[in-house]
């Protein structure tokens, strides 16, 4: 049996596009002020695992908790108020729902976050199971947990699932769990992480998608 397993944060959502700006250009100069740090080197992590590796690769100039409320509120407007879900989002969904494809969520997020995202576009019924990372008593993405964990939910071995990702950190858990992993560049940039095959838009990602399930079935 095939299972689906998506990323929220620029693969369900159009919230990169909002995230790499205000990181690059607010977040990351006021908390590692003077260092090279670029949007990218974080992107899909879970934000308080984001603090800790700041703090040791880089130090931080600024403490934990305003960190986690800069983060907190910032997600807060882009989840309510600014991101869009992609198109084809809810007919891919559908598709899957029809050749009855147990589907999943897998994201680094808190849950406050998820149900913002769930409650703006009524997704509540459109996940078999939901991991948060930040809700388990393990290390996030780019460790392969999460995904072996979501597998294990569907009751379906983490070789049979095949995962969307955004970034490089969620592609390389993903790989290192065992699936098949989409790159979504058109959410953000996959870069040169282990995906099996990179698509660009929201078109390809569903055509990629009914094409992995059909050849699995």
């Amino acid at each position: 049996m095939t299972a689906v397993l998506f990323d929220m944060d620029g693969v369900l959502v159009d919230s990169e596009s909002y995230w790499v700006p205000l990181e690059n250009e607010e977040i990351l100069p006021k908390v590692v002020p003077d260092q090279d740090v670029r949007a990218d080197e974080i992107t899909g992590m879970n934000y308080r695992e984001i603090y800790d590796y700041l703090d040791e690769h880089y130090g931080t100039a600024v403490d934990r908790e305003e960190f986690l409320d800069v983060f907190d509120e910032a997600a807060h407007e882009i989840f309510g108020e600014r991101a869009a879900l992609f198109p084809v989002l809810s007919d891919l969904l559908a598709e899957l729902a029809d050749r009855e494809v147990p589907v999943g969520m897998v994201t680094s997020s808190p849950t406050s976050w998820i149900d913002v995202v769930f409650d703006r576009f009524d997704l509540h019924d459109a996940f078999e199971v939901v991991v948060s990372a930040d809700e388990r008593d393990f290390d996030g993405k780019p460790e392969p947990h999460v995904y072996e964990y979501a597998a294990q939910l569907l009751d379906v071995d983490p070789v049979d699932c095949v995962v969307v990702e955004d970034s490089s950190h969620g592609i390389e858990a993903a790989h290192r769990a065992g699936t098949f992993v989409i790159g979504f560049r058109f959410g953000g940039d996959p870069g040169d992480g282990p995906a099996d095959v990179v698509i660009d838009s929201p078109e390809a990602l569903r055509e990629t998608v009914l094409a992995q399930v059909d050849e699995r079935a």
